[in-house]
């Protein structure tokens, strides 16, 4: 897996031309990227939330849209609207923000449910459906959707099965202090990305997306991350558990890190790694967990000490 792991870094170390220290959330956008997944960057403003999705965008010469979301804004609005045009005597379609390949769907929890429910079909469906007509999305097409933790007032959370579509949650957090002067210094007189170039084709990306399928997990290591995903069903203090859609997402990324590595079998290393961002934000807790002052990360990682590791032959024999 040499080919997507050269793929790989020369991705990162292009938006590491932007996003200063943060070489694990940067892994993380290229894992979904390489899953074909859609990723939740929940943070505070100003650390780098929207640079991370057009630096992503810029090295894959993919056209960005970014979406604003706002109380007032309507699901037409994400989607488009048919217009009767008078020459033609015909209805025309004028797409929407979302017929983009990165689109950055800005603070998402802002729309009220109806408007958030647009994005629904199109992240799992890759298409849109307006006054009856299907329109199908570009490809690649992946959502990046931010949201701040902290501010509540005027916001609508999330419905889990909106959470559930989502591959992956990153958190960027605030830089080191030497990391931050690097982005003063940088920031000088111009903003890098301005001067961020394509590094790869999206030819490239689609053979890298394909390859990632063929990374073998042994038999046993899929028992693993099914009794991940059962744990957090069983859990006490889990309201919701995983859905067999998050057991998925973390086999999808468990192997897109290995080809990352440049490995062609999966570790447990990497569905250690995974477990948290792929199943963290899609549990509800009970009132407990919240009695306790615990949140969903420390309750997947004190599953995932829980739950026996495999051993014996992980390589095995490669599959047909």
């Amino acid at each position: 897996m040499q080919t997507v792991q050269a793929f790989g870094e020369r991705v990162i170390e292009n938006i590491e031309k932007v996003i200063v220290g943060k070489r694990s959330p940067v892994e993380l956008a290229i894992i979904g990227l390489l899953c074909q997944g859609h990723m939740l960057i929940e943070d505070v403003p100003g650390v780098g939330k929207t640079v991370l999705a057009r630096s992503l965008a810029r090295s894959l010469g993919c056209k960005f849209s970014r979406i604003q979301f706002t109380p007032d804004m309507l699901p037409s609005d994400v989607t488009g609207v048919s217009i009767f045009n008078q020459g033609s005597r015909e209805f025309e379609f004028r797409p929407g923000p979302i017929m983009a390949q990165i689109v950055l769907a800005d603070e998402i929890n802002r729309a009220t449910p109806k408007t958030q429910a647009a994005l629904l079909e199109a992240m799992e469906e890759r298409q849109v459906t307006v006054d009856g007509v299907t329109h199908i999305l570009p490809r690649p097409f992946m959502v990046l959707a931010t949201q701040n933790p902290i501010e509540y007032e005027g916001t609508f959370p999330l419905p889990e099965a909106q959470l559930d579509r989502f591959l992956i949650r990153v958190r960027l957090g605030y830089p080191r202090p030497e990391d931050e002067v690097e982005i003063l210094d940088r920031q000088q007189y111009r903003h890098p990305l301005d001067e961020l170039g394509q590094m790869v084709a999206v030819e490239e990306l689609s053979q890298m997306q394909e390859a990632v399928k063929g990374i073998y997990a042994a038999p046993s290591m899929k028992r693993y991350i099914v009794s991940l995903a059962r744990q957090t069903r069983d859990h006490p203090e889990v309201y919701l558990g995983a859905s067999p859609r998050g057991s998925l997402a973390l086999y999808r990324t468990a192997q897109a890190r290995a080809a990352l590595y440049g490995r062609d079998y999966v570790l447990p290393d990497d569905v250690k790694e995974m477990v948290v961002p792929t199943f963290a934000h899609r549990l509800i807790l009970g009132p407990a967990a919240r009695l306790r002052d615990l949140n969903a990360d420390d309750i997947v990682l004190e599953i995932e000490s829980s739950v026996p590791v495999p051993g014996g032959d992980l390589i095995g024999e490669r599959q047909a």
